[in-house]
């Protein structure tokens, strides 16, 4: 079930039933090609990939995605702070057990040379996991790391598993039966059930890792006094680089800065054990309010590491030209618009499986990926990566979801025009649907992230053709940390529920899976992650089979069913970015899991040139 995926990236070819998806991207285009205008700028460098000689030293910058701030460091993640970036960075300080990285033939594996901890042995029927960590670690203040640190970390997360953004209601932590610490460096687990190992390991050893109980617990404290304590550290953003709470760490780097505003710079932990130590002085992660922003710093030259929207691919050129290459970021994961189904107005609405598919009938997601996103994108066909789905249960077909909503009861007005209103309330046959008022509107408001122009370009699209149909999409953007902060799983009368209807968190991706893509924190009832509160006893079965059964039909069978019913809308999933890396910077693996390994990451310079004079 594991693969990569290959997408098919530019096409200068533009078929003319597009023309007025592509119109305001056009204009765009021609903004952003002005705004690169000026002077040409010096070559960065002249060295090629293969080419020079590695020098230790120098600083790299790489450049967040727009309007992304990281603003969370406590290694256990909370809802509304659990964007890529800051697990990313959360990792560097704090590894986990075991990392997912491609093999030679682009799979991913939980094989890592990276690894904190040896491959698990599953026994018992598979009810029983032995974990030996590796003995080189140890913690920045001499310390070294044990299996007790991993029970701390399992202690805080079994005290405050509603706090933790990683529970699913009867998976971790609530399948461990038991804990034990067998010595310093091996613990054992006992489940409380038969589990897949691949999946146990891929969907739940992955969150295990080491915390430094000697430096943030009291022998014997309460775990709950503990996480109190620790939260109330965590939401201290301005204080992350001063604490010393943070200063005990146990990965490849250490903080240095770490700005409210989101800039980051890390340098290396001197007393890392693991066999990646950093090459760099030192790696910033600089934020930008805009994709706009970003570009115009990347073309002047002041970023080693950053990204273009697609809709400047034209501009490729010139970045090869003065020293940089083109590498597209493709990620194991899906993109959707995902519904408030216990928003007190429109929950009714969008709780009608017609209603659901009738709308997703309306994103023509091809033309989306090849015009708005330049190739760059390709469909979301379903709940796992689009490499693992056989067919597309709902492609776009709007005389279809017209005709759909017709058959329901939804009319417009007189002249055939304006928003839909429901025409036939009540329930069964040719009626709206459940708690769906006579004359109600079918009218909808998106809360967007800001600062993409493909993303502002793919909601304007969907609008389009949703009005054309007669469904009025209002749009709102915002932040991406307020987005995600809005956008968290609520119950029909808490206040946060009628704060949005629709929600889009997805420039660079909205869901990025482990090795084993299952559902068990999107659409299981009551999971961390899902946004929507998708609940339905058939998809739990499902997902159960995942976590349960190693057979391949599970997860085939798990992805037809969610594929249809359309708990979220999909919509294109677009590489994680199009980097942009100087060609002297070598060393950068672009993982589909979205990790970052700075450690790897090294400069090279002309033998002819001597000294550092590559380094920044």
């Amino acid at each position: 079930m594991r693969q990569s995926r290959t997408r098919t990236r530019v096409r200068a070819r533009i078929p003319r039933r597009h023309g007025r998806l592509l119109a305001s991207v056009t204009l765009l285009v021609a903004t952003a090609l002005l705004a690169g205008c000026g002077p040409k700028v010096e070559a960065v460098t002249d060295v090629r990939p293969g080419q020079g000689t590695p020098v230790e030293g120098g600083t790299a910058v790489m450049a967040l995605p727009p309007a992304a701030t990281p603003n969370w460091i406590f290694p256990i993640g909370a809802p509304g702070y659990l964007a890529t970036y800051n697990s990313a960075i959360q990792n560097l300080l704090y590894p986990p057990l075991y990392t997912p990285e491609p093999d030679k033939n682009g799979k991913l594996t939980m094989d890592s040379p990276r690894n904190v901890a040896r491959k698990p042995r599953f026994s018992d029927g598979n009810r029983t996991v032995t974990v030996t960590l590796k003995k080189r670690y140890r913690w920045s203040d001499g310390e070294p790391v044990t299996a007790d640190d991993v029970r701390f970390w399992f202690e805080l997360i079994r005290a405050n598993k509603d706090d933790w953004g990683g529970y699913s209601p009867k998976l971790l932590p609530d399948n461990v039966e038991k804990f034990q610490v067998l010595d310093d460096h091996t613990f054992r687990l006992r489940l409380d059930r038969s589990y897949n190992p691949e999946w146990f390991t891929a969907d739940q050893l992955e969150y295990f890792k080491p915390l430094p109980r000697h430096a943030w617990s009291k022998k014997g404290e309460d775990p709950k006094k503990v996480f109190k304590r620790l939260l109330s550290h965590a939401k201290q953003l301005s204080k992350f680089d001063s604490d010393p709470l943070w200063k005990t760490t146990m990965g490849p780097w250490r903080i240095e800065k770490w700005t409210a505003s989101g800039h980051v710079s890390l340098v290396p932990n001197k007393r890392y054990g693991g066999p990646d130590k950093p090459h760099l002085d030192r790696v910033v992660l600089k934020p930008f309010t805009t994709a706009s922003s970003e570009f115009n710093v990347l073309r002047a030259g002041g970023l080693d590491y950053g990204y273009i929207p697609p809709s400047v691919m034209a501009q490729s050129a010139h970045f090869k030209e003065t020293g940089y290459r083109i590498d597209p970021w493709e990620s194991w994961g899906i993109t959707y618009l995902v519904p408030n189904l216990n928003h007190p107005e429109t929950g009714p609405l969008m709780r009608q499986r017609y209603v659901r598919r009738a709308l997703q009938s309306l994103i023509d997601q091809k033309a989306i990926s090849e015009h708005v996103w330049h190739g760059s994108a390709e469909p979301t066909l379903g709940p796992v990566p689009s490499a693992l789905m056989e067919e597309n249960a709902l492609p776009y077909d709007p005389g279809k979801a017209r005709s759909l909503l017709a058959a329901h009861g939804w009319k417009r007005g007189e002249d055939g025009g304006g928003t839909l209103r429901c025409a036939a309330p009540g329930t069964g046959e040719g009626h709206c649907g459940k708690g769906i008022d006579k004359g109600q509107e079918l009218a909808l408001e998106l809360l967007s992230q800001s600062g993409s122009t493909e993303t502002s370009n793919t909601m304007q699209a969907i609008k389009s053709s949703f009005s054309r149909a007669g469904v009025r999409l209002d749009i709102r953007e915002q932040p991406l940390n307020t987005v995600l902060g809005t956008t968290v799983p609520c119950k029909p009368k808490e206040p946060v529920c009628s704060q949005w209807q629709l929600g889009f968190f997805g420039t660079q991706g909205s869901w990025i899976f482990p090795a084993e893509p299952s559902g068990q924190q999107l659409f299981a009832t009551g999971a961390p992650s899902n946004m929507g509160n998708w609940s339905q006893p058939e998809t739990d079965e499902l997902i159960k089979r995942t976590e349960y059964s190693d057979d391949d039909s599970a997860m085939r069978d798990y992805a037809r069913h969610l594929a249809r019913e359309a708990p979220v809308l999909w919509t294109p999933n677009p590489a994680y970015q199009v980097s942009v890396i100087r060609s002297d910077l070598r060393g950068v693996d672009q993982n589909p899991a979205l990790t970052l390994a700075p450690q790897d990451w090294y400069f090279v310079q002309k033998p002819a040139r001597g000294g550092k004079g590559a380094n920044r």
